[in-house]
C-alpha cells in the first residue's frame, strides 16, 4: 500500500460459517487475527473504522445470527452465538495467534468463547460487556412477551439517542427494527443466571470502558474482576463513550496495538 492509496476497508467474504455474513480486511504479513463481535443492535459493518486503523492485524467480523445479514439464522442462545465465535476463530488460529475484540453484549460472547476453548485465543479484548451476575446494575428488564421492533426502537433511543433514531430514513429505522428480536434474546440473558465464572478465563483479558457518566460503576466492576482473576486488566479510555468503536477507533486501535504488544513482551 502506498501512501496515497486509501485505506482498505471490511469486504465481505465467502463465510467459514454456514449462516453468518462475515467481513473481513487482510494486511500483509499480520501478527494475528482480530475477530470483533457486536452488540445488541449492531452489526459487524460497524468495526470498519477500526478496521482501517489497525495496520499489524486481519481483522473479522461478522453479523451475529438475528442480525442484518445473518437475520434469517437466528435470533440465537448465548451457546450458539459462542460456537459461532470458536468456529470462526478455529479457521484463522490455525493460521496465526487470535485477538478477540467484544463490544458490549459481544464481550459475553467473547468471554464464553476463551472459557469455551482458550487455546483458541492469545488475548481477549472487551468493551463494556454487560456482567451483571459480576456486579448488578440498573437496567430495564425485558418483558418476555416484548414486541422486538418497539423494543429496538426504544433501545436505539436510549443507548445512542433520539436525535440519531430522527435522522434514520424509514429503511434504516425497519432495518433495526427487524434486528429486534435478536436484541431481546441478548438482553433476556442478562436475567437468566450467570452463564459462566470469570474466575475460570485462563487467557489474557483487557476490559475496557470509557469514562464517561457511567465511568463509577465500571471501575468498581473492573476492581471486581481483577480481584476475581488476576488475569483481567482494567483500562479506561478518555473521553469515550459505550460506542467507542464508531467514536474514538483511534483510541481502540492504540489500545489493541499496546495490549499485543505487552502481550508478546510479556511471553
Amino acid at each position: 500500500m502506498t501512501p496515497q492509496d486509501p485505506p482498505r476497508g471490511l469486504r465481505a467474504v465467502v463465510s467459514p460459517v454456514v449462516g453468518l455474513a462475515v467481513a473481513e480486511r487482510r494486511v500483509d504479513d499480520p501478527v494475528a487475527t482480530l475477530i470483533c463481535v457486536h452488540g445488541g443492535l449492531d452489526r459487524g459493518g460497524s468495526f470498519a473504522r477500526l478496521a482501517r486503523r489497525v495496520e499489524r492485524f486481519d481483522v473479522i467480523a461478522y453479523d451475529r445470527r438475528g442480525y442484518q445479514g445473518s437475520r434469517g439464522s437466528g435470533p440465537a442462545t448465548l451457546e450458539r452465538h459462542i460456537e459461532d465465535l470458536v468456529a470462526l476463530a478455529s479457521v484463522e488460529a490455525s493460521q496465526r495467534p487470535v485477538i478477540v475484540f467484544g463490544h458490549s453484549f459481544g464481550g459475553v460472547v467473547s468471554f464464553g468463547a476463551a472459557l469455551r476453548d482458550p487455546s483458541l485465543f492469545a488475548q481477549v479484548i472487551n468493551f463494556e460487556a454487560p456482567l451483571p451476575w459480576v456486579l448488578q446494575r440498573d437496567h430495564r428488564r425485558v418483558a418476555h412477551d416484548a414486541d422486538p421492533s418497539e423494543e429496538a426502537e426504544r433501545f436505539f433511543k436510549r443507548m445512542v439517542s433520539v436525535e440519531t433514531w430522527e435522522r434514520l430514513s424509514e429503511a434504516e429505522r425497519n432495518s433495526r427494527r427487524l434486528d429486534g428480536a435478536a436484541l431481546v434474546a441478548d438482553l433476556s440473558v442478562l436475567n437468566e443466571p450467570e452463564p459462566f465464572q470469570v474466575a475460570d478465563i485462563a487467557v489474557p483479558t483487557i476490559y475496557a470502558f470509557g469514562s464517561w457518566a457511567r465511568a463509577p460503576y465500571y471501575r468498581q466492576l473492573t476492581a471486581l474482576l481483577h480481584s476475581r482473576n488476576p488475569l483481567i486488566e482494567g483500562v479506561e479510555l478518555p473521553d469515550a463513550g459505550h460506542g467507542a468503536h464508531l467514536s474514538h477507533p483511534d483510541q481502540l486501535a492504540r489500545l489493541i496495538e499496546r495490549a499485543w504488544n505487552d502481550l508478546c513482551a510479556s511471553a
